[in-house]
């Protein structure tokens, strides 16, 4: 088993990610190391199939520790990340009688995780929360930092708040009940992380992927690609933990390789694609994949990033999986739809870009003209085969 200690210095917060297969058994002892004796009540949010497969042994561990549960499953897809779905679970934790020194639990990808967070941020203003990421991009990327949040009509995550979980739970054998797509979405998020930050990561994951694939229970070596697994997602969980203990809340006026703004790597793209899309086309990694290439390309034509660096990530992003496509959209639309992201300062969205591999730089969209940002878009979102 993989333990991370994670520590948000200015606040005082400090909490444990632990990782390593079958996991679950254990959230009761988990939980209740985290939560403390006086807590009695656990809301546990979920979805049909996420609960289906792993509800019944939360339910028993939670229990054996004295817990008394209520289960509500939301409905499944990014969507569904609403208002309205936060109403109903906020209505839910009401009925479920929870009380301050309660938990709120989150079973499920980044979608349940994000919604439940949010629930848990808001309710009784604001109330211990677990995470229990069965998802690759969840136990990498979503599960771990406190952002918590749901879509509205006018984009994404524009509504929410910095909660950080008690704990979170990373049990690898779920990674095995996924679809080729959530894989793909995920290691996606985790080419992202090595891009930005640290180019050993980078390397650690592509070689991970190009000696397995995604679907690990196919390697020739199942075991020590389980191990290699844990490390790997251990690795990316401490990088973004780092970035999290320095800017919680990502300081608008930080731009220094520390902020952490260079986790939106290729999200200023991903996020305009899932709205003009209605949330409906692409897992959200899938849309980092292409939001990455677009910014590359922003990256060489502004002369930071050289050619073969450029087809460096084109080939990590293709080792992630087949894309849906993305050639079909009209350019136009996606810009219109960047124009209402959540990270813009002073109406200039903030680009992450790349100097190199595992260097980024973050420039004021000002910067980058029309002409680069639609030839970026139209090299960046042709089909990744």
């Amino acid at each position: 088993m993989q333990l991370i200690s994670v520590r948000v210095p200015r606040r005082e917060i400090k909490y444990e990610i632990r990782i390593g297969p079958g996991l679950i058994a254990e959230i009761g002892e988990a939980a209740r190391r985290a939560i403390g004796p006086s807590g009695r009540r656990a809301a546990l949010i979920s979805n049909r199939k996420v609960f289906d497969l792993f509800g019944e042994k939360v339910l028993r561990a939670l229990r054996s520790s004295g817990f008394d549960i209520s289960v509500w499953l939301m409905k499944d897809g990014e969507q569904h990340k609403s208002i309205r779905s936060l109403e109903q679970a906020l209505t839910f934790l009401s009925q479920s009688g929870l009380e301050r020194n309660d938990v709120v639990i989150a079973l499920g990808g980044g979608v349940v995780g994000d919604l439940a967070g949010f629930a848990a941020a808001t309710y009784l203003r604001g109330l211990a929360f677990i995470q229990i990421p069965t998802t690759l991009l969840a136990q990498i990327d979503a599960s771990v930092g406190g952002k918590t949040g749901i879509n509205t009509g006018a984009g994404k995550n524009l509504v929410g708040a910095f909660h950080q979980p008690r704990l979170v739970l990373i049990d690898t054998y779920t990674l095995q009940t996924l679809p080729q797509r959530e894989l793909t979405a995920g290691w996606c998020e985790a080419i992202k992380q090595g891009a930005v930050g640290d180019r050993k990561l980078f390397d650690r994951t592509v070689r991970l992927l190009r000696r397995c694939g995604t679907d690990f229970s196919l390697c020739s070596d199942s075991q020590k690609s389980q191990t290699e697994v844990c490390a790997t997602i251990a690795a990316h969980c401490r990088f973004k933990a780092a970035i999290v203990a320095g800017d919680e809340r990502e300081s608008t006026d930080r731009t220094d390789r520390g902020s952490r703004k260079i986790l939106n790597f290729g999200h200023t793209t991903a996020h305009a694609l899932e709205v003009v899309t209605n949330f409906r086309r692409f897992r959200h990694g899938e849309a980092v994949g292409y939001g990455m290439v677009v910014a590359a390309e922003i990256s060489k034509s502004l002369g930071m990033l050289k050619p073969d660096e450029l087809e460096s990530l084109r080939d990590a992003v293709r080792a992630c999986g087949q894309l849906p496509r993305a050639d079909d959209i009209e350019i136009d639309e996606v810009i219109e739809a960047m124009r209402g992201d959540k990270k813009s300062v002073k109406g200039h969205v903030k680009w992450v870009l790349l100097e190199t591999i595992g260097k980024a730089r973050i420039v004021d969209g000002g910067e980058i003209s029309g002409r680069v940002l639609r030839k970026a878009l139209r090299n960046g979102l042709q089909v990744l085969s």
